[in-house]
């Protein structure tokens, strides 16, 4: 799902370092209860190159989950934490996991990642591909009868501090979008991510992205978002970030966005997932 915090920072940096352009969206007019559709991207790190230590570990403490411009913990706090292995030969693995908040995601409290990959540098150069898989164990969109559960291929390029990423669907369904009376699914969807990564010196970066997602055959629910965020890493393994975030829809469908669930007054909790927002988290690295 992927605009989360310092892990884009970590995932980015082992790769390489990591404006608009024309995505052409298809399809027709989705039905009326569709999910929304975050990625995990910036949280998720790509193959990477290996480091001193084949296995590593990671935990987060943020004042949200925001992926892809998405508020997948719907404006609350967030743990999160993730397991990788690096082979000396380029190729890795690894595990991420998250809380998500049912008035997002129909039913879900969990996000769980898993994925694989390789990478290889070439000078500058680095480039790879990964695979993930996204699940979201006790998850349903009871009004289509349909898992959010989806894969991904990512193929990536770096050259120096910039990074081009291209997202690929290769599930039959894209976060859970598919209208089973008209024969209609989301596999083929796609989404590019586009992130410069500066080395401001003294423990400090700054990262920008700006990314857009193209959902196939529910062209209505794609979107564009960008994200800004300033990291500091200290002695121990130790970084704090902070970011803002916004997203883009296509058309108006996110802007009274609700799962049903119900908020504290006892009413189906609506809210824009997509509006702008701060994040502020602190992660350690083992």
């Amino acid at each position: 799902m992927p605009q989360k915090h310092l892990s884009l920072l970590v995932g980015a940096a082992a790769v390489a370092a990591a404006c608009p352009w024309a995505v052409q969206a298809q399809g027709t007019d989705a039905p009326r209860q569709v999910a929304a559709a975050p990625l995990p991207v910036e949280t998720l790190p790509d193959a990477a190159t290996p480091s001193s230590s084949p296995l590593t570990a990671n935990l987060t403490l943020s004042s949200q989950y925001v992926s892809r411009g998405f508020r997948q913990t719907w404006g609350k706090p967030a743990i999160q934490g993730g397991v990788d292995y690096a082979h000396p030969s380029g190729f890795s693995i690894g595990t991420w996991a998250s809380n998500v908040s049912s008035k997002f995601i129909e039913d879900a409290t969990v996000e769980w990642d898993l994925y694989a990959g390789y990478a290889r540098a070439v000078g500058d150069v680095t480039y790879g591909a990964t695979l993930y898989y996204y699940a979201y164990p006790g998850a349903r969109i009871r009004s289509t009868d349909t898992s959010y559960n989806y894969g991904e291929l990512m193929g990536s390029v770096a050259w120096r501090w910039l990074t081009l990423k291209y997202f690929h669907t290769y599930t039959r369904n894209y976060f859970g979008f598919e209208d089973k009376a008209a024969g209609l699914h989301s596999r083929g969807s796609g989404y590019i991510d586009l992130t410069g990564n500066f080395d401001l010196g003294s423990g400090l970066a700054l990262s920008l992205h700006v990314g857009r997602q193209r959902v196939k055959n529910f062209s209505d629910y794609s979107f564009r978002d960008a994200r800004a965020a300033l990291s500091k890493t200290f002695d121990g393994g130790w970084t704090l970030t902070g970011a803002y975030t916004r997203a883009w829809a296509r058309t108006d469908v996110y802007d009274n966005y609700t799962t049903g669930a119900l908020d504290s007054s006892g009413q189906p909790a609506v809210s824009n997932p997509l509006k702008g927002t701060f994040v502020v988290s602190l992660t350690r690295s083992f």
